[in-house]
């Protein structure tokens, strides 16, 4: 028993003691830094700009509290760095958790980030194991580097995105080509169709589902899992061999993004939806936006397949050129286009036509992009042999995807147009517009604005102002810093100041909505931004 106390009063216990409570500390802390680094897609060139902005003012204070401890322990205060290391380490797990509870999108925890968890754990311990055996208490150095991971939990992101790069590497392409090799054991009886455009994919990629479950067995790739590593997913854990026609919705944040997609499922036909503003952060320009987006092009022609496009997008009819695609849109000249469109609070209709053939369209959709968006599955579907009065049917039994200009019941009887995942500019103004239409309801605007678009970010969020002053009564923006570019196109428009609200995040804005809300209230919530944009 004397050994055992001897023991526990050790300098070396003390030392393995303080490094444990670093790891810990450094796992609790690392869970902000680490869904952050998730939201930027694991990029660290997303992700630094985002720790720049967050950790000003904070890099001070985290440097006192090392050089602090470090002191401490150097002279010999065992016990004082002991206790400064468990408060640290109680205020970790208790600042962990409720940032967690807080945030729009939490931290999830994929094979990915288990992987980078379980790494920092044995690192940490590996580091506890050669202080107590190899330094016998002598030198505190190596403890210190626990102690710096857990002070500075960006600094274990990043050196266990750098130390694991090589391996997810490895992992990525294994799942690649697993899922390349199931798709290739159905001998190409599978017919894939790739949809991919600036805005409008996943409605399309509905809409067209729909309408080709009329006639075959689809598999479409569900939510927003439009990635590679998404799409891969889709293939390996949901592709049934029954399946007739593949619906592939292909996203890209950077060139060559669609051409990894489309190597890996090799499409048939293609559409493309709009092309512009979006992203522009990464893609650094709309012509590379183009580029990109009609990389699908490319694939599906080496296959000698159809391609379809809308002829409404300015972007496209400026760069198409003499490109063989398949144009649709508002008027006679196209194949394939609508018109006599009526809109409602509550849907819309109109007549769509389908290379000669007229059928008449009621919808539960909002918006003039949504009537585009059934124009354009349709023209796919129509391809694929699906009948008008089969479009007709898929069409009125379709619903709002979820977040997408979905109405529903909200706070004190009021009604909700939730549109949170939309982020592009020429829907966010269409929302807008559709919001405007529940006159002579009140009408109410919470949006953060708009994100992703580089050197065009100012731009359109004025616009969006603009426009919003003349569709609402009152708007409340997200965000004290992001919104002002809105806020000043607002206040050009003329809107009564005394109307528009800044509140920092969505839960200050809620609180502010709820004084306003009444069975007679609209409100529209524009684009629900996550964690990672609210500065």
């Amino acid at each position: 028993m004397d050994k055992i106390i001897e023991f526990i009063f050790s300098i070396r216990f003390f030392y393995a003691f303080c490094s444990l409570l670093a790891v810990l500390s450094a796992v609790f802390g690392m869970t902000r830094q680490m869904q952050m680094f998730q939201q930027n897609s694991y990029f660290p060139s997303r992700y630094l700009p985002w720790l720049k902005g967050d950790e000003k003012g904070k890099f001070i204070l985290r440097a006192l509290f090392f050089v602090t401890y470090a002191v401490i322990i150097g002279l010999g205060g065992v016990l004082i760095a002991a206790g400064l290391l468990l408060i640290f380490a109680v205020g970790s797990i208790i600042k962990s958790i409720s940032v967690q509870k807080k945030s729009i999108i939490p931290l999830k925890f994929t094979m990915r980030v288990k992987r980078m968890y379980a790494s920092l754990i044995v690192i940490g311990i590996i580091i506890t194991v050669l202080q107590y055996l190899l330094l016998k208490g002598e030198s505190y150095w190596l403890l210190s580097l626990n102690v710096l991971l857990a002070v500075f939990p960006y600094l274990s992101v990043l050196l266990l995105w750098a130390v694991m790069y090589p391996t997810e590497k490895m992992i990525t392409k294994h799942y690649i080509n697993d899922a390349k090799n199931k798709l290739a054991s159905f001998g190409g009886k599978i017919k894939v169709i790739g949809i991919t455009g600036s805005f409008g994919k996943t409605s399309s990629k509905n809409i067209l589902t729909a309408m080709l479950k009329e006639k075959y067995e689809v598999f479409t790739t569900p939510k927003n899992f439009n990635t590679t590593l998404g799409v891969v997913r889709s293939i390996r854990e949901y592709l049934k061999p029954q399946t007739e026609i593949f619906v592939c919705e292909m996203g890209a944040k950077k060139t060559g993004d669609i051409k990894e997609l489309c190597d890996l499922v090799s499409p048939d036909c293609a559409l493309i939806t709009t092309v512009g503003p979006q992203h522009l952060d990464t893609f650094g320009s709309v012509d590379n936006v183009f580029k990109t987006k009609f990389e699908l092009y490319d694939s599906v022609k080496q296959k000698d397949g159809k391609v379809f496009t809308c002829g409404e997008s300015e972007e496209i009819k400026s760069r198409i050129g003499g490109k063989d695609v398949i144009l649709y849109g508002s008027d006679d000249s196209f194949s394939y286009y609508a018109d006599n469109v009526e809109y409602t609070a509550q849907g819309e209709s109109f007549d769509l036509h389908l290379a000669g053939e007229t059928v008449k369209i009621t919808t539960k959709l909002l918006g003039s992009h949504n009537v585009m968006n059934i124009v354009g599955a349709a023209a796919v579907a129509h391809s694929f042999g699906v009948s008008a009065e089969q479009i007709r049917f898929a069409v009125s039994r379709l619903i709002a995807p979820e977040h997408r200009l979905e109405i529903k019941r909200y706070a004190k009887g009021s009604t909700l147009i939730d549109d949170a995942y939309n982020s592009n500019p020429v829907g966010c103004l269409e929302a807008c517009r559709v919001l405007s239409r529940f006159a002579p309801m009140k009408r109410v605007l919470i949006t953060p604005g708009l994100v992703e678009l580089g050197s065009e970010e100012y731009k359109h969020n004025f616009r969006l102002g603009e426009v919003a002053g003349e569709c609402a009564d009152y708007i409340i923006l997200v965000g004290v810093e992001r919104s002002k570019p809105i806020r000043e196109g607002i206040l050009k428009s003329g809107f009564n100041e005394e109307n528009l609200f800044v509140a920092e995040n969505f839960g200050a804005a809620y609180n502010i909505y709820l004084e306003l809300a009444d069975s007679n209230t609209a409100v529209l919530i524009e684009n629900d931004l996550p964690d990672n944009y609210l500065k």
